[in-house]
C-alpha cells in the first residue's frame, strides 16, 4: 500500500502545541497557511483567527473549527522540585500517569514525565483506585524547587509528547485530532474556495477558534464579530465502531464512513438540508448523528450569537477522544473539506436559512 499523502498544513497543526488560552503555536501555523490567501485577515483579543474571502458577498457564511487542545497547567512546585498541575479541558485521569510531556516555558520547551506511586508500592485497595489529580506530578529531573524554578514557572502549560503518526493507509493517530482537524478543514476550505471566487455568492469567514475545550469561549466572541447569516461548526465526534461501545446508548458511526452531519435543536433545518444536498451532489458519503440538546461544540455558541444564527455542525468520526492517541481516517477529513466547498458554492444571494 502506498504511503498516504498527508497535507503539510494539517501535519503542522497536529504538531503545534496549543492548550486552551495558549494557542500560540497553532495560531502561527494558521497564519502561515491562510493569511496570504484571505482577502481580509484578523486576530482578536481571544486569540481567534478570522479569515475572510469575498468580503462583499451575501449571505455571510461562517465556518468555525477550534484549534485549542487539552493540556496541563503548573500550579505548584514542591521543595524537591516536583511539579503539580491542574487540567485544562476534560481529562480522563486514568490516562495521565506515565506520560512523557512537553512544558512550554519562556525559555523554550522542557521535557518531563507524569509520575505516581508505582504499583509495587500500593496495597490492594490503592491498586483499584483512579489516582486523584494531586496524587500525580510532573518530574523534570530537578534537584530542588530552586532548580525547577530556573526552568519552569507557575502557569506554564504542558501537553502530552505524542506526535502524529499514520497507522495504516489513511488511518492516523495523534494527541489532538480534537480539534486540529477542524481548524485545518476551515482553513483548507477557504484556500480551495479562493480558486473559485467567481462562483461564490457568499462572503466566507473561516475562523480558527480559541478556548473551545473550556467553554466555547472563542466562538462566543467571534460570532459577534462576524455576524453571520449562516454558521457551520466543524469538530470531531465519537466513532462508535469499537468494542465496548453500545450503539443503543451512543448511536452508530464509523471511522471511514464519511463526515457526521448533526441533527437536533442546535441545528437549523434549512442548513441541515443544504449540507445533505451538497454531500449528495458531490457524491460524498456521510453519516447522521443526533443530539437532543445544545451540542458540546462551538455550534452551541454560534446558534446563540446576536439575534440567533442558522447553524449546522459537521464532525469527523474519531476513536478514543481526549486520550493521548486519538484516531481518525484522514479520508473523512478530506471528504469534509469537499462537502463544505460544495455547500459554500451552493448558496445564493439572500439565502439566509430562515425557517
Amino acid at each position: 500500500m502506498p504511503k498516504y499523502d498527508v497535507p503539510k498544513f494539517l501535519t503542522e497543526l497536529l504538531h503545534a502545541r496549543s492548550p486552551s488560552g495558549y494557542e500560540f503555536e497553532a495560531q502561527k501555523v494558521f497564519d502561515e497557511y491562510v493569511k496570504s490567501t484571505a482577502d481580509e485577515y484578523a486576530k482578536d483579543a481571544m486569540g481567534n483567527r478570522l479569515a475572510t474571502l469575498n468580503p462583499r458577498g451575501d449571505p455571510v457564511l461562517m465556518f468555525a473549527g477550534h484549534m485549542d487542545e487539552l493540556g496541563l497547567i503548573v500550579t505548584f512546585i514542591n521543595k524537591e522540585g516536583f511539579l503539580y498541575f491542574d487540567t485544562i479541558g476534560g481529562h480522563d485521569r486514568v490516562m495521565i500517569p506515565g506520560r512523557r510531556v512537553v512544558i512550554q516555558t519562556a525559555n523554550g520547551p522542557v521535557k518531563g514525565v507524569t509520575g505516581k506511586r508505582a504499583i509495587h508500592l500500593m496495597d490492594e485497595a490503592d491498586r483499584k483506585k483512579v489516582p486523584e489529580r494531586h496524587e500525580i506530578w510532573i518530574d523534570i529531573g530537578a534537584k530542588s524547587k530552586k532548580d525547577a524554578l530556573e526552568r519552569v514557572a507557575i502557569g506554564d502549560v504542558a501537553t502530552y509528547d505524542h506526535e502524529f503518526e499514520l497507522i495504516h493507509g489513511s488511518i492516523g493517530t495523534a494527541r489532538a485530532f480534537d480539534n486540529k482537524v477542524g481548524a485545518y478543514i476551515v482553513g483548507e476550505t477557504l484556500l480551495r474556495l479562493s480558486k473559485q471566487r467567481k462562483k461564490l455568492a457568499a462572503k466566507i469567514v473561516s475562523v480558527a477558534t480559541a478556548q473551545e475545550e473550556i467553554g466555547v469561549r472563542g466562538a462566543t466572541t467571534a460570532v459577534y464579530s462576524v455576524n453571520p447569516h449562516i454558521a457551520v461548526a466543524i469538530d470531531v465526534s465519537h466513532a462508535t465502531d469499537h468494542p465496548d461501545c453500545d450503539n443503543r446508548k451512543f448511536g452508530e458511526s464509523k471511522l471511514g464512513g464519511g463526515p457526521l452531519i448533526c441533527r437536533g435543536p442546535n441545528i437549523n433545518p434549512k442548513v441541515l438540508k443544504g449540507l445533505v444536498k451538497a454531500a449528495e451532489k458531490a457524491g460524498i458519503a456521510y453519516q447522521y448523528e443526533a443530539d437532543p440538546r445544545p451540542t458540546g461544540t462551538d455550534a452551541r455558541a454560534l446558534q446563540m450569537g446576536r439575534g440567533g444564527v442558522a447553524t449546522g455542525l459537521v464532525s469527523i468520526p474519531l476513536r478514543y477522544m481526549h486520550t493521548p492517541s486519538e484516531m481518525v481516517d484522514l479520508e473523512d477529513v478530506e471528504a469534509c473539506v469537499k462537502l463544505l466547498v460544495e455547500y459554500a458554492l451552493s448558496l445564493e444571494k439572500g439565502d439566509y436559512a430562515h425557517w
